[in-house]
């Protein structure tokens, strides 16, 4: 490449990235959990799907501070030999010699991470985004494996989606529930939520750039229209178990490889989620059917072929992707369940070697028969997997069922989705870090300890709460 593409592409992003930074946005629940980590010489690498946010996540990371800055997703660069050392060299005459640096979308990078290798080991203090779940794997074991922290930043979450809306008034409950079908219905990708894009135009665009950038590009497939049906018939049955024939029947696929490779790629781009069967056993798990979910709702409204949605699966899906917001790993900290009589629980979440929570997902409750259904699965799965925490989330049903000592707490989607980790009425993790970023107090490898401290205590102090209440009969 030539040295004066280099600058003026160097110079036009530092124009993009400066009005990118001067607008205002909605801050991200994940933002002061990632200041935390700025403190630290580990790599920041912020990944989730494309248009999440993962840029303004990071440009709000780094704040004020100088830093280098290149976006390798530029048009400009497509056909281009870039010589990275130039790269680095031709940065700090433009931007100083700061040792702060954001990489925007990595992943199109040849060797990108031995090129963030060398300079983390230089003593950059490097952050990184990426668009595929791969990033997390192979690269970042082979030469990143304990100098980097991972940050996943997806679509808006409940909370961040009525902070974009202005609304703070949860006890407007007819207002929260109209915000609250929009969400389920058209998801929290940031630019339908804040710029009123029109949600299944703008998403089915994004799905189609999803596929070609970040799979066909990528991984060169030939079937291009192949991997679209694939992904097409995987979000219209998005809460749905699958298995690798019934795809392969249906879709035509003439080899189970090549299908679960591009069901591989669907998954690494974040379209696609992949839900195991919790067992014991690992071979049971690896054999067990496997239930899929997407990362937005708006997907399905996008991809949609029935005309009217399915309020039960949306609910569901929406229940996953905000358990895996909220920092549970998809088989291996979350499953579903079937019991020994085939009664299904929609998610185990699983504790080290205990299974602390069962939830049930069921939009309508209106028939008995669907209650009793669904509570006769956890009771059956309390059993067997010893659990006590046994919840059903509901529309807007708010009551408890009590039965062989056992109780299923049913609650609203809306004050699940709402609800902190709140402790004398604050966060206390947010207000510990807020105290420290306004006294400009730069965070020591003690002050990491001592926070990592309070998250373990926080966390066995809310496990207890929980059990008192349990044990504890209520109005005493």
């Amino acid at each position: 490449m030539q040295k004066s593409l280099l600058k003026e592409i160097i110079s036009k992003q530092n124009q993009e990235k400066i009005t990118l930074a001067n607008l205002t946005y909605v801050e991200r629940t994940k933002l002061a959990k990632g200041s935390v980590w700025m403190s630290s010489p580990l790599v920041k690498v912020v990944l989730g799907p494309r248009r999440a946010g993962k840029s303004v996540f990071s440009l709000m990371l780094l704040g004020a501070k100088p830093f280098l800055y290149f976006n390798f997703d530029d048009p400009a660069l497509v056909g281009e030999k870039l010589d990275l050392y130039e790269l680095v060299d031709e940065l700090h005459k433009f931007y100083g010699d700061t040792k702060l640096a954001l990489f925007d979308e990595i992943q199109n990078l040849k060797g990108w991470e031995l090129f963030a290798n060398r300079l983390h080991r230089q003593g950059y203090n490097l952050v990184i985004t990426g668009s595929n779940a791969n990033l997390l794997s192979m690269e970042l074991a082979t030469h990143l494996t304990g100098r980097h922290m991972p940050i996943e930043i997806m679509p808006f979450d409940f909370q961040e989606f009525l902070k974009a809306k202005n609304f703070s008034e949860l006890d407007q409950k007819s207002e929260l529930l109209k915000l609250l079908e929009q969400y389920m219905a058209f998801g929290g990708f940031p630019e339908v939520v804040i710029k009123n894009q029109h949600p299944r135009g703008y998403l089915d665009v994004l799905f189609d750039a999803l596929l070609f950038k970040d799979v066909v590009k990528r991984h060169k497939v030939r079937f291009s229209e192949q991997i679209d049906q694939l992904g097409t018939f995987l979000i219209n049955n998005v809460s749905s178990q699958y298995s690798f024939r019934k795809l392969a029947n249906v879709l035509k696929f003439k080899s189970n490889v090549t299908l679960e490779r591009y069901l591989t790629y669907l998954k690494e781009a974040y379209v696609v989620f992949s839900l195991s069967g919790f067992s014991a056993k690992a071979g049971e798990r690896l054999r067990s059917p496997k239930k899929i979910y997407t990362v937005d709702n708006g997907f399905v409204a996008s991809k949609a072929v029935q005309h009217s949605p399915d309020n039960g699966k949306l609910m569901e899906n929406l229940v996953f992707t905000e358990l895996v917001k909220r920092g549970f790993e998809p088989n291996r900290e979350l499953f579903y369940y079937k019991t020994r009589n085939d009664r299904e629980v929609d998610f185990a979440i699983r504790y080290g070697h205990e299974t602390s929570e069962l939830i049930q997902v069921c939009y309508d409750l209106s028939n008995s028969d669907v209650e009793q259904r669904e509570t006769k699965a956890l009771f059956e799965a309390s059993d067997e997997l010893k659990v006590s925490k046994l919840t059903v989330l509901t529309w807007d049903d708010d009551r408890e069922v009590k039965r062989d000592g056992k109780t299923v707490q049913f609650k609203p989607l809306w004050k699940w989705l709402t609800e902190g980790t709140r402790i004398g009425g604050y966060q206390v993790c947010e207000k510990w870090l807020k105290d420290r970023k306004k006294a400009e107090r730069v965070l020591s490898t003690d002050d990491l300890k001592h926070y990592m401290k309070i998250v373990v205590a926080l966390r066995e102090t809310i496990r207890i709460m929980s059990e008192i209440d349990k044990a504890t009969p209520h109005g005493r």
